[in-house]
């Protein structure tokens, strides 16, 4: 796996950086002391972060802590930084806006920016992985919401990215269509194998998803927890309503409860025949 690096580069470093598949051992993102300030006050600030190959880590936080900044670097999008930002250089981003051009069919939006003259067929294996093949032609206005979002995942997969980058993909979705989208997106990665990181504002949604949820404040990963529940999620599952009450505490939602786990109900009681009073006494 080949590696950019992003920020200074000390003698240590560009000899890790040298290596295709070691520069980071064990690790498909490794961020070191990352410092990004904008007007001198630091949004990141001494940020450290590791992300396991394959791995699928959901990032939550409030608005403003800096989490589509730190995806924003590690997509190499920011390099006004302080600190070493090491990532694959195979990576795409999808963000929460599909931002297709309105120009191009669909297709060509899907192999928008591909070194060579990618060819139809490249798109739509990508559009097919995502349920999107019979739109390749299509102009993007006439895409729902939903396929719009697949068409730019397809534009991510088509990259076939060590690393894929998610800023809150099913933010503008509609819930059933955001079940779905959530559905193929642990399908696609299942299939693929690449390190994924989910900025996302949704608890639920980062447990359903995630190997690892790290919750970001004050500039740093403040908290971590490894979700250690089997797939398929269960929502209804005690575990998994513990692990979302502990981190909605941490992001400060005051009174998240943790309901209890279900008791086995007593049988009910046998309903009087017809013609029995209350006491169970036939009247006549």
């Amino acid at each position: 796996m080949a590696t950019d690096l992003h920020g200074p580069v000390n003698e240590s470093v560009r000899h890790a950086a040298g290596q295709s598949a070691g520069a980071a051992p064990g690790a498909a993102v490794r961020v070191g002391g990352l410092v990004r300030s904008f007007d001198g006050r630091a949004v990141v600030d001494d940020l450290h972060l590791t992300v396991r190959p394959g791995e699928f880590v959901a990032l939550l936080g409030r608005s403003g802590c800096g989490k589509s900044t730190l995806l924003r670097v590690l997509a190499g999008l920011d390099r006004e930084i302080e600190g070493e930002v090491l990532v694959p250089r195979r990576k795409a981003v999808a963000f929460q806006a599909p931002r297709l051009m309105p120009w191009k069919r669909v297709w060509r939006n899907v192999v928008l920016g591909l070194p060579g003259r990618p060819d139809r067929g490249t798109a739509v294996r990508a559009l097919d992985e995502v349920g999107l093949g019979h739109r390749a032609d299509a102009w993007p206005k006439t895409l729902s919401g939903g396929e719009a979002q697949r068409a730019s995942l397809a534009r991510a997969l088509v990259r076939e990215p060590d690393l894929l980058l998610l800023d809150e993909p099913f933010g503008a979705l509609d819930a059933l269509t955001r079940i779905r989208a959530q559905q193929l997106v642990a399908e696609v990665w299942q299939r693929r194998g690449c390190a994924v990181l989910l900025v996302t504002h949704d608890v639920e949604e980062a447990l359903l998803l995630a190997d690892r949820a790290l919750v970001m404040a004050g500039g740093r990963i403040a908290y971590e927890t490894e979700v250690a529940l089997p797939r398929p999620r269960d929502s209804s599952d005690p575990r998994f309503a513990a692990l979302r009450a502990r981190l909605l505490d941490r992001l400060g939602v005051a009174g998240a409860p943790v309901p209890p786990p279900e008791q086995p109900q007593s049988p009910a009681p046998a309903r009087a025949h017809a013609g029995a009073d209350e006491n169970g006494t036939d009247t006549p």
